[in-house]
């Protein structure tokens, strides 16, 4: 997973400043260009993510019986800089 999102970082102006997992779900702590909105980026994680994943670690797939790997939501926060004048 970490090696995907390196590739994801250099190809998509993106920057993983934390990530983490718990049991059944991952923690991404993403920078990004302002000009990608978040549904973009997560659909983008998910995408790639997983394709990798199956690809790589075939029995993964069949693990799951066809399920995807990756539930259909998610959860946001944005982070931003402002300035008091």
């Amino acid at each position: 997973m970490k090696g995907t999102c390196k590739e994801i970082a250099k190809r998509y102006e993106l920057h993983f400043l934390e990530m983490g997992t718990d049991k059944d779900h991952v923690h991404f702590f993403v920078q990004s260009v302002p000009t990608y909105a978040v549904t973009k980026i997560v659909t983008m994680l998910k995408s790639i993510t997983s394709r990798q994943i199956f690809q790589k670690h075939p029995e993964v797939k069949k693990a799951f019986w066809g399920e995807e790997f990756w539930r259909d939501g998610y959860y946001a926060n944005t982070v931003g800089r402002f300035r008091l004048s």
